[in-house]
């Protein structure tokens, strides 16, 4: 009770301060409007933001083709992926948090805004109906104030007027006079009577009107400013209890997004750099050995070289530069014109449409590439084989039951199957056949390398051929053929009657040897079969696309994969049908 009487005696300290509690009412709705403005647009940032975390997360998801596929073997692809599903869940939270803060405060605080603004109006309703009521009081107050004045005043007039018809009548005693002392005696009567009632009225409305007064001011507006006070205390506790879902909202999803930073943790902590390296060297490796050591060449001995009877080194300097012959274009199937299907159709090696046995690559690639189509029809062949045994059992199950169904129903199917498990069989085998051979084929790394060769044929005297690696030979814009101007003259004919036996020689230059580390088929148009350890001409390196041009003889040239054969460029090696 002593409490509840110092609240209201401090709220009785406001009773003239009505209009201040209406601003400040006025301005704490104001401020809820304000607070709840802020939480929805910290709600927007965390929809934007987590709208914003998802879209960078899908940006980087890998794509469904090879090459993502293949950077997923590496653990540190693995461990990005892992970031990039971490992050949507990080990103789900912030969603629930602005749906928290939406659901929790924003529309809590929107309804009680309404109702807030609704009691307020109620209130000062009463306050200002309290106010005229006492305001209509002091005026009737007033009124029966200034009543009784005028008659005390009109009593006053009347009294005088009586006194002094009474003073007269004693000086002259006629009728007339009696009767005008009369009249002023009886309206001097009337007049103080009337006084008397209205000083009786104004003293009990004026007993009235303090009685209204001392309920006006110490029971009516005090409940009523009391009222308002419960109302301005609860806005507050209100928007205290806001504040602490605002922070509660955060909390909760601390927890989860804990859980996505240790997921983001443990996934960086799962990344084996050596095992990464390792799947690069499984990838990449070719199966090559490693060159030899290179012999010593002697360029102090004297070079001696057989002449053979053929030979056209006596007539050299009389002789003209032969003009090719229909045979030498015969012998010379690369022309301008289809360079341009042979490097579509190295491009197309190259992109992967290459050859079914895999032949255009390295032996240990080709050798994993035809592992894996192995794995795969026998993948093939096992659902073949599972459908073929469901179809079986179901077969027995028509043949026992037959009113379940036809069995020769399933005869077509299963001859389908049996068909295509014949098919996959086959190329099993044709597969495993490949690859018998390039495991067959592959160099043993136990062996010893064997020594690097500098020369393409050992002449009838081992005379050494110069290597000194000099600078590439020119080609074409379109990267054909182009000759190379020797520093030797030409070369002419001795005599007419030798152009038949030297017809197809061949007069094209060449840039170096090189020798066959791998066998290879020469199956496709433009390329050359060649044998392990023979030597062979470089007619044209190597410019980009994985394939060198090379000779065997005077009529058998092409390309071979550069990483087949072992080149050695050299702009000075002379072929071994041109003469010295």
């Amino acid at each position: 009770m002593e409490t509840g009487g110092k609240v209201m005696l401090k709220v009785q300290e406001l009773r003239d301060q009505f209009d201040n509690l209406e601003k400040h009412t006025q301005w704490g709705i104001d401020f809820v409007e304000r607070y709840t403005k802020f939480v929805k647009e910290r709600s927007e940032i965390e929809l934007n933001y987590a709208k914003q975390i998802r879209n960078l997360s899908k940006k980087y998801q890998p794509k469904k083709n090879s090459r993502e596929e293949e950077e997923n073997k590496y653990s540190s692809c693995r461990a990005f992926l892992s970031t990039l599903n971490e992050l949507q869940d990080y990103a789900g939270q912030h969603e629930l948090v602005a749906e928290n803060l939406t659901a929790q405060i924003i529309a809590e605080l929107a309804k009680y805004t309404q109702e807030l603004k609704a009691e307020r109006k109620s209130h000062f309703h009463d306050g200002r109906k309290a106010q005229q009521q006492i305001e209509n009081s002091w005026k009737q107050l007033e009124a029966c104030k200034r009543r009784f004045e005028r008659d005390c005043k009109e009593a006053d007039r009347a009294q005088q007027y009586f006194e002094k018809m009474d003073a007269d009548i004693n000086v002259t005693k006629a009728d007339v006079e009696k009767r005008c002392y009369n009249k002023a005696r009886q309206q001097s009567q009337m007049r103080h009577q009337m006084a008397s009632d209205s000083k009786n009225e104004y003293a009990a409305y004026l007993q009235k009107f303090n009685q209204e007064q001392n309920d006006h001011y110490y029971t009516i507006i005090p409940n009523i400013f009391q009222k308002i006070q419960d109302m301005e205390e609860k806005r507050i506790e209100r928007l205290g209890e806001s504040m602490r879902t605002f922070a509660e909202v955060d909390r909760q999803i601390l927890p989860i997004v804990g859980k996505c930073l240790d997921g983001i943790t443990t996934a960086a902590e799962s990344i084996e750099s050596k095992n990464d390296s390792k799947q690069v060297v499984d990838s990449y490796k070719s199966g090559f050995e490693p060159p030899g050591d290179v012999e010593f060449e002697d360029y102090g001995q004297a070079m001696k070289r057989a002449v053979s009877e053929t030979s056209l080194s006596n007539s050299r300097g009389e002789s003209k530069p032969e003009k090719p012959t229909k045979r030498q274009g015969k012998l010379w199937p690369f022309i301008k014109k289809n360079k341009l299907t042979l490097n579509s159709h190295m491009r197309s090696l190259i992109e992967g449409s290459g050859p079914e046995d895999f032949s255009h690559l390295p032996p240990e690639q080709r050798r994993k590439k035809l592992q894996a189509k192995i794995d795969d029809l026998n993948k093939d062949i096992q659902k073949e084989m599972d459908q073929r045994d469901a179809l079986t059992k179901m077969k027995d199950v028509y043949i026992k039951n037959p009113q379940m169904g036809d069995p020769t129903s399933l005869d077509p199917r299963l001859g389908e199957i049996a068909q295509n498990i014949d098919k996959l069989q086959a190329e099993v085998q044709k597969f495993e056949g490949w690859l018998a051979e390039v495991e067959g084929r592959m160099p043993v790394k136990s062996d010893p390398p064997t020594k690097r060769q500098s020369a393409v044929f050992e002449t009838q005297n081992n005379a050494p051929v110069t290597n000194n690696c000099a600078q590439d030979r020119e080609s074409s814009p379109d990267g054909s053929y182009t000759e190379e101007p020797s520093s030797e003259p030409p070369v002419k004919a001795a005599d007419p009657e030798f152009d038949d036996e030297f017809e197809e020689e061949e007069v094209l230059p060449t840039i170096g040897t090189c020798k066959a580390l791998y066998p290879f088929e020469g199956t496709n148009e433009g390329t050359i079969s060649i044998t392990e350890g023979e030597l062979l001409y470089v007619i044209e390196e190597d410019k980009g696309d994985g394939w060198t041009r090379v000779r065997r003889n005077e009529e058998q040239e092409g390309y071979v994969p550069t990483s087949y054969v072992e080149v050695f460029l050299d702009n000075n090696t002379k072929e071994p049908w041109r003469d010295w």
